[in-house]
């Protein structure tokens, strides 16, 4: 018989997932921000007549400006709390939106596009320490593991609205519009798709005057009370004070500097958090997002244009990171993530084997890439976040989760660069064989340096370190 729940427990859980929809919102904003990029870039490229150098500089503004917000936002959420540090990234949102979509000029756009980036630095860190700092233990890979899902969503919404302007575009082009509305939506169609991102980033902002700042952030600074009131609307009075206890009696090892993060007990978690943000980029994933439509195509699919293709793979990506919702408290983080880098690894080779004997043109190399995305989007993406944002102490867990983030992106520069390099040098073949090589590692990574976390505590998890 199915135990009914109790009043409290149903306001508990009701609480727990408007705060979790709301703080995600800046994984759907960063998803959207990073993609819709995508769809825009062909009509600035064409309006702004760029060169090469131009272009370059028009994608990577927003990294170059996601690279600062990661520089700041970790230091910064330690010392004012991460609700401060989530509206600000709400408000670099909904500037870079408006900003885009009215710039009068290339070096406008520019600043604007720099401005989103900060924001996604800034949600990339906080959004997923915030979440898991509010959590209780028994699901708190699951709700950070919906972070990872936002993101997916924010890619797929991108697309979509992509797509949907650019055919509002093209059906209204004979059509006489207000001034406005046809210079936004038909003459200069990027602008709209860059501007519809004001729209989630003002429900971000809203959402977060009515969510609390993180419990554990309070605690750890004097505010003991507060702490225990907001613990006790995600749990049971007793649970909450439980967790107090844990938390102060952790206190004293915590002290809060970046000299903490390179100490002895703290080394291992320090690498972890490092090299699987790492791996998480050099598995190949950008690549194949980036080259997803000429695969398909030279598959022999017949689709009418880029953008189509794309929701297809977002669609991929988006569904199976559910995967990864419904069993990461249940499996566990380690055999999640071992099983799905397993799979990727196999897929990747695959595709190799695929390039190296020209077999391009069947459905077996579009079924390797599928069930690519599928291991990754359960697995190596998703469960970097979990982890990282796990094994921290609190109080330096913003400025170590900063320097974790910040090493995904320094790689995500670099595979940037090096992707087209390889596949003109070396060939596609070598290129997805070398991608296999960087997803079996972090399953020894995994399987040799990281502790199961599923169902402890953050200060539970912290005495894994310490060495009790």
């Amino acid at each position: 018989m199915k135990q009914k729940l109790s009043p409290e427990t149903k306001t508990s859980a009701l609480f727990l997932t408007a705060v979790t929809l709301i703080a995600t919102l800046g994984g759907l904003l960063f998803g959207f921000d990073m993609a819709v990029i995508s769809g825009v870039l062909p009509f600035v490229k064409s309006q702004f007549a760029l060169s090469a150098a131009t272009e370059g500089w028009f994608v990577s503004s927003a990294l170059i400006g996601c690279i600062i917000g990661v520089a700041f936002s970790g230091d910064l959420s330690d010392r004012v709390g991460r609700k401060k540090m989530l509206m600000l990234s709400a408000v670099l949102f909904l500037l870079s939106a408006l900003g885009s979509a009215l710039s009068s000029g290339f070096t406008l756009l520019i600043l604007a596009r720099m401005l989103g980036g900060m924001g996604v630095g800034v949600a990339s860190i906080v959004a997923p320490l915030y979440i898991s700092e509010i959590a209780p233990a028994r699901i708190r890979g699951r709700l950070v593991t919906f972070y990872q899902l936002a993101i997916t969503a924010g890619i797929l919404v991108a697309y979509l609205t992509n797509a949907g302007l650019l055919n509002f575009s093209l059906h209204h082009k004979s059509n006489s519009l207000s001034t406005i509305i046809d210079l936004v939506m038909v003459k200069e169609v990027w602008r709209s798709m860059l501007g519809l991102g004001a729209i989630p980033a003002l429900l971000f902002f809203v959402g977060l005057c009515f969510v609390p700042e993180s419990p554990r952030w309070l605690i750890q600074n004097g505010k003991t009370d507060d702490g225990i009131a907001v613990l006790s609307k995600v749990t049971d009075y007793a649970t909450a004070l439980k967790d107090v206890t844990l938390i102060k009696n952790t206190q004293s090892r915590d002290i809060g500097t970046y000299r903490e993060i390179f100490a002895p007990a703290m080394r291992k978690p320090f690498l972890i958090g490092l090299l699987l943000p790492l791996f998480s980029q050099f598995s190949g994933i950008n690549a194949v997002i980036y080259y997803g439509p000429r695969i398909l195509s030279d598959a022999g699919i017949n689709i009418s244009n880029a953008l189509l293709s794309q929701i297809i793979f977002g669609i991929a990506n988006f569904a199976f990171t559910l995967i990864a919702i419904w069993k990461v408290d249940k499996m566990g983080r380690r055999p999640l993530y071992i099983a799905g880098a397993l799979g990727a690894t196999v897929c990747l080779i695959f595709t190799g084997v695929c390039f190296y004997t020209g077999a391009t043109t069947g459905i077996a190399l579009v079924v390797s890439i599928i069930l690519f995305l599928a291991c990754f989007a359960f697995s190596i993406g998703p469960l970097k976040f979990v982890i990282a944002s796990e094994i921290y102490p609190t109080r330096i867990r913003g400025r170590a989760l900063g320097l974790s983030i910040m090493t995904m992106w320094v790689a995500d520069t670099i595979v940037g660069q090096l992707t087209p390099m390889f596949l003109n040098s070396i060939g596609p073949a070598v290129t997805f064989w070398f991608f296999a090589a960087c997803c079996f590692f972090s399953l020894l990574i995994v399987y040799k340096m990281v502790p199961e976390t599923k169902g402890k505590s953050l200060e539970e998890v912290q005495e894994i370190w310490a060495g009790h």
